[in-house]
């Protein structure tokens, strides 16, 4: 059963998206909030898998808290929920630490797909996100200090990461569990100073 939660200020949207996640065999929604502040409080007693989180709240800014929510939550994937494909704010976004954005008009099933996708180890965006993604992380340098301090089998997950396969087909090469590849990958992101495994492979890929 994946645990996912929702912050989204729109009640309309909001109970929508948690029909949506309740109606569909293997998922769960453990919890929604309204805004970010409530989210900040809420989330880390639910420890969700996944968060859909709406790019402008009230308040604090769904940016804003997706940074604070890694630092709380550092295992959990976070996809943004946006009305229109703004490009600036996204990207903003995936700096903090989001995986991925999805689209309000999206139907229940490109909902769902983004979900599993995150959980496989995807990231769900647009070609110009994706572009502007590395374009960024292709001009940051990893110090030879960070990357010496990644053990054999860290640099071993984090090859097959930028090489695009998933936790699962990551677990099966290695023959070990999809746990072990996420812990791994929390050890990876904790070294190399970054919140998700796309911003950990585009920032170790000039060194391969």
């Amino acid at each position: 059963m994946i645990k996912i939660a929702i912050v989204e200020d729109n009640k309309t949207t909001r109970e929508g998206l948690e029909t949506i996640i309740n109606l569909s065999p293997g998922f769960q929604c453990v919890c929604t909030c309204a805004t970010a502040e409530d989210a900040l409080r809420t989330l880390p007693r639910h420890a969700p898998e996944v968060v859909l989180m709406d790019i402008q709240l009230p308040g604090m800014s769904g940016v804003d808290c997706v940074a604070q929510l890694k630092e709380l939550l550092p295992g959990t994937q976070v996809i943004m929920v946006t009305v229109y494909e703004d490009p600036d704010r996204i990207f903003r976004a995936l700096r903090a630490g989001a995986c991925g954005y999805l689209l309000k008009r999206a139907t229940p099933e490109q909902v769902i797909s983004a979900i599993n996708e995150v959980q496989q180890g995807g990231a769900p965006m647009s070609g110009e996100i994706a572009r502007k993604v590395i374009a960024h992380f292709q001009t940051q340098q990893v110090s030879t200090a960070e990357v010496a301090n990644l053990s054999a089998r860290e640099r071993e997950v984090l090859e097959l990461v930028v090489h695009g396969f998933s936790n699962k087909e990551i677990a099966d090469r290695l023959s070990v569990t999809v746990e072990a590849i996420r812990w791994h990958l929390k050890r990876i992101y904790q070294k190399l100073h970054v919140h998700s495994r796309t911003e950990a492979a585009l920032k170790f890929r000039p060194l391969t």
